[in-house]
């Protein structure tokens, strides 16, 4: 990379660079069967973000190898004992993110009469970009994915740029250290660390490669890391564990198969489930698709169309604004789960004890439920999602609109009667249906509130014994009456004076 005085690139960039409302992200996928799926949901959700990079990256589970015959043998205890010495391992190519891209051009005609800001496929093959795969944690030297991230980061939008891993971080770590070579000696570089470290954010599912504890978290203590190391598995391979029972007719067959998969458009046909006949070429450890082994292709017995796996799902969901204001607090909970400041590492979030919440299914604090305690409605969004890929306007269904009425964070006096309310419609005309609670695992006042619920608006009582700092987070679910159901948040944060 060749540097250029910073201060000006900065101000050139500033009067050229367009304003963005959606929160930035890339993307880095090392290409197993479940980033499939779960980049298959992403296109279904591109409007509501903005993807400024889609990177294939390697990890510990797949890498390419150099071509050479050169060995490695991984620097991770698990795939070490697993594959021992290889030259490559379960590499799937880098062109099936550009192959789903091409499916997902023949439905977006349709697809974005549904909803504002689908992005063009051509935008989007635009982003594709071939990261650091040869090797499990391979960071030695820049490559064109690790170019975008570092473009990206030193780009004049100060806004957050979210930096999914879904497979190794070591693409994102080589962007870094990159920066980190090219500017350390610099006058500029104090300015430049500061600005790249209060950007960044990455979204790391597991370690999938040593470069993160290695490199990252090492030489850029600063950067905040949201670290999902065991939440993700209510929608990863093993969820018939992580998932209550009587929430697995959402990953079941009949309903994958019938409300989501089949005739619902090419990009949703190439959707891997169980039974379905598919193999991805490359991995010679994907069998889930073979019919007569769906007794013994990873954990218990599955059915024809049983949801395999979207691991790296949470990752994105995060972002997505269903009105839960989670975004920019990942210990509020939503659609990706919720995870905790960290009591030993500064600037990561993590999904440890404190972000268990209440099962109760079970009865038990359970460290999968911040996940699967949304399935039913992220599930049935995603069928209305397929939907839109087949059908016009009128024939699908689409989310209200829930809009709160008054501040989202009030502060309260202990006694008070707290008028909440929310002002909601529906596009399609459907009767909504409101449901207020109290969402008390992320409270910090340890009680719970009364609560008296009146359609689109609650009275609470605030609690006489709360303390005053102490918050109440209050969140009402609107549920439309359409054909899937389909819901939408606002939440109201009460702190004590």
């Amino acid at each position: 990379m060749h540097r250029i005085p910073f201060l000006a690139s900065l101000l050139l960039l500033l009067a050229t660079a367009p304003a963005s409302a959606q929160l930035r992200t890339v993307v880095t996928t090392d290409g197993e069967i479940d980033d499939v799926d779960s980049f298959i949901r992403l296109l279904l959700y591109s409007n509501e973000l903005d993807i400024e990079g889609l990177v294939y990256s390697s990890s510990m589970w797949h890498y390419k190898g150099d071509g050479a015959g050169t060995t490695m043998v991984s620097e991770m205890p698990m795939t070490r004992e697993l594959y021992g010495e290889r030259s490559e391992l379960r590499w799937p190519g880098e062109q099936w993110m550009q192959e789903l891209i091409a499916a997902y051009g023949e439905v977006f005609p349709t697809l974005s009469q549904h909803a504002r800001g689908y992005p063009h496929p051509d935008s989007l093959l635009a982003r594709v970009r071939v990261g650091n795969i040869d090797f499990e944690g391979a960071m030695e030297r820049d490559t064109e994915g690790s170019d975008l991230i570092r473009d990206l980061l030193l780009d004049a939008d100060t806004s957050r740029l979210y930096l999914q891993a879904w497979g190794g971080t070591n693409t994102i770590a080589r962007a870094l250290r990159s920066i980190e070579e090219t500017y350390a000696e610099s006058p500029e570089w104090p300015e430049i660390r500061e600005r790249v470290a209060g950007k960044a954010v990455i979204y790391t599912i597991m370690d999938q490669d040593a470069t993160y504890r290695g490199y990252v978290a090492r030489a850029w203590p600063e950067i905040r890391v949201l670290y999902n190391a065991g939440q993700f598995w209510a929608l990863a391979y093993d969820w018939k564990k992580a998932v209550p029972e009587p929430l697995h007719h959402w990953l079941e067959g009949p309903f994958m198969g019938e409300r989501v998969i089949n005739d619902h458009g090419p990009l949703l046909a190439a959707y891997y489930s169980y039974g379905d006949g598919q193999r991805q070429a490359g991995d010679p450890e994907h069998v889930h698709g073979d019919p007569t082994r769906l007794d013994s292709a990873q954990w218990g017995s599955f059915g024809t169309y049983d949801f395999i796996s979207e691991g790296d799902s949470p990752a994105f969901l995060h972002l997505v604004d269903v009105g839960l204001a989670n975004q920019g607090h990942p210990a509020w909970g939503g659609w990706g789960g919720r995870l905790v400041a960290s009591d030993s590492v500064a600037n990561r979030w993590e999904d440890a004890a404190a972000a268990d919440d209440y099962n109760p299914y079970t009865g038990q604090a359970d460290g999968a439920y911040a996940q699967t305690r949304w399935l039913p409605a992220i599930q049935a969004d995603f069928a209305a999602r397929a939907d839109w890929c087949v059908n016009a306007y009128a024939e699908a269904n689409h989310p209200p609109e829930v809009t709160l009425e008054g501040a989202t964070a009030r502060t309260v006096e202990r006694r008070e009667k707290v008028r909440l309310s929310v002002a909601a419609t529906d596009p399609d005309g459907d009767g909504l249906f409101y449901h207020w609670w109290q969402y008390g695992e992320v409270d910090s006042y340890p009680g719970a509130a009364m609560i008296i619920q009146d359609g689109p608006r609650a009275t609470v009582t605030v609690p006489n014994d709360i303390e005053p700092g102490q918050t109440l987070h209050f969140i009402v679910a609107v549920t439309d009456g359409g054909a899937p159901s389909l819901t939408r948040y606002a939440r109201v944060v009460l702190t004590a004076r």
